[in-house]
């Protein structure tokens, strides 16, 4: 089935459950599913990737790797449109960006939670891998909070990994829930690997896909660490009077950074910033904005069972 198309009743009433709901996702997400050919100033191709229209004006999400090849982008639609479009912005940090096409009235997508996402939860990714447009993958979430690192050794955190299946080409296509919600945006393949992909989660994507067509750039502060979301132990959880379960644990220290000068370390809980409970990696990037560069912080966290208390100064672009 094409994106944009729906089955009969009769048809649809065959299909057993898992064929049903990726079918009906599909029919949801496909027609904002577009594909994307990067070109050079001279007009010649510099590479494909796909994206996912979000606004009926022409807003588009791809991946920062596919935006940044091009010096302009035709873009082909799924109901076989194709149009311009010009960079509204990239953020290499989390490999995304924003397009803007010419037109209105696009079919656009809708956006659901990365947050809300379970291990073993059925997704759906579209895209145009290998230059083949509207082609339709599924799989689980393999894994929730992974952190990948980028070719420019950037490290991008919160991402989901899953098993559906992706290729050249799939780069900046969605990755949907079975309600045709737009739950991730897809980015890397693991090489040598079979059935590791990766996407960026849409709750972090929908906060830098903001800035983008606000600024123009992120603008942030930066601690210069990796981390992952965890769950506390109920226990631990009680013992530190918390509301929420969620918690930072960092897995690497950037040398040079404000982190390493505070004397964080690998293993460290991060619990609050500047007064804010930190409760996931997505709730970390949005209290390291701008207004907090360069001014020093208080950073709560749990170090070997003990609860202790840094200051830092966080960096700016």
């Amino acid at each position: 089935m094409l994106p944009g198309m729906s089955e009969s009743p009769a048809i649809e009433a065959e299909l057993d459950p898992y064929s049903r709901l990726v079918s009906q996702s599909v029919a949801r997400i496909g027609p904002s599913v577009a594909g994307i050919e990067a070109r050079s100033a001279s007009d010649r191709p510099r590479g494909m990737g796909s994206g996912v229209i979000f606004t009926p004006d022409g807003y588009l999400l791809t991946n920062s790797h596919v935006a940044q090849r091009a010096d302009t982008a035709l873009v082909s639609l799924s109901d076989g449109r194709t149009c311009e479009a010009v960079r509204v912005g990239d953020d290499p940090a989390t490999d995304l960006a924003v397009l803007r096409l010419s037109g209105s009235g696009f079919p656009h997508a809708t956006f659901g939670s990365s947050l809300r996402l379970r291990v073993g939860q059925l997704v759906i990714a579209v895209g145009n891998p290998l230059g083949y447009q509207a082609t339709v993958t599924a799989g689980i979430v393999s894994a929730l909070g992974r952190t990948l690192r980028t070719d420019s050794g950037r490290l991008i955190e919160s991402v989901i990994q899953t098993d559906a299946p992706l290729n050249p080409g799939n780069s900046g296509g969605p990755l949907a829930d079975t309600a045709g919600r737009v739950v991730g945006i897809n980015t890397a393949v693991a090489g040598g690997a079979q059935g590791i992909c990766f996407a960026i989660g849409i709750d972090t994507a929908v906060e830098v896909a903001y800035q983008l067509m606000r600024h123009g750039r992120v603008r942030r502060s930066r601690l210069r660490l990796a981390g992952q979301t965890i769950t506390l132990d109920r226990r631990v959880q009680r013992a530190l009077e918390r509301t929420e379960p969620g918690a930072v644990m960092i897995s690497e220290v950037l040398a040079g950074g404000p982190a390493e000068r505070a004397g964080l370390e690998r293993g460290d809980l991060l619990l609050e910033l500047d007064g804010e409970a930190v409760t996931g990696v997505d709730r970390l990037h949005r209290l390291l904005t701008a207004e907090r560069a360069e001014r020093e912080i208080e950073i709560q966290l749990l170090r070997r069972g003990r609860r202790q208390s840094v200051t830092l100064i966080p960096e700016g672009d």
